[in-house]
């Protein structure tokens, strides 16, 4: 039986081919913004789901969550959605889909520092296109979303557990206490002791 012949563009299961392969020099391209590689690769980042050119001015992403394509049609057929600032495909993300990736972003990653200004420089946006789109597109600024999911999270915490409110309020992203006890006060009507004590009397 004659040995099975590979063609020569096939590819095993998980393996990328080698235009794909993260190397010392795309990554020091992509540290220096280095315009020259612009038509050899393109760069995408896990968290973000956004892919830009090796010039784009974003900050630069941690290593091990940067994929490497050697088009743009591959990071697109990857679920991954192009730059704002740099404009891989040379067309503006649609902003809904902006919105929708900057809400993922915060939906997973809640318990991190985030600011307006930091989750602008993840989205590579200006704070204040992001504070207006965002608006226009949930009803809601960004920081009144974060607060807002993690108020949530918080919730199910005071629910679910018997961690202290000062564990909790690092849990979801917000080290100071007495910030973290006023916030929820104020938006959800009762301090977390008050809110942890009622939802234990509804249970009986």
């Amino acid at each position: 039986m004659p040995d099975r012949i590979n063609h020569p563009f096939q590819q095993s299961h998980g393996v990328l081919p080698d235009e794909n392969l993260m190397t010392k020099e795309k990554w020091q391209a992509i540290i220096d913004n280095d315009a020259s590689y612009n038509n050899q690769f393109f760069y995408a980042v896990k968290t973000t789901r956004i892919f830009c050119k090796p010039s784009c001015k974003s900050r630069v992403p941690k290593k091990e969550n940067v994929r490497i394509f050697s088009n743009a049609k591959q990071a697109l057929d990857a679920n991954f959605r192009p730059c704002k600032r740099c404009k891989p495909t040379n067309e503006s993300l649609p902003d809904r889909e902006w919105v929708a990736l900057i809400t993922e972003y915060i939906d997973k990653n809640f318990s991190e520092k985030l600011t307006l200004e930091t989750l602008a420089d993840i989205a590579h946006g200006s704070p204040y296109h992001l504070h207006r789109t965002f608006k226009k597109m949930k009803g809601i600024t960004p920081v009144e979303y974060i607060q807002q999911v993690r108020l949530n999270a918080a919730k199910e915490y005071l629910i679910h557990t018997n961690k202290a409110i000062a564990d909790i309020a690092i849990s979801v992203g917000m080290p100071n206490t007495s910030y973290f006890i006023t916030l929820f006060r104020k938006k959800i009507g009762h301090t977390p002791a008050q809110f942890r004590q009622m939802s234990k009397m509804e249970e009986r």
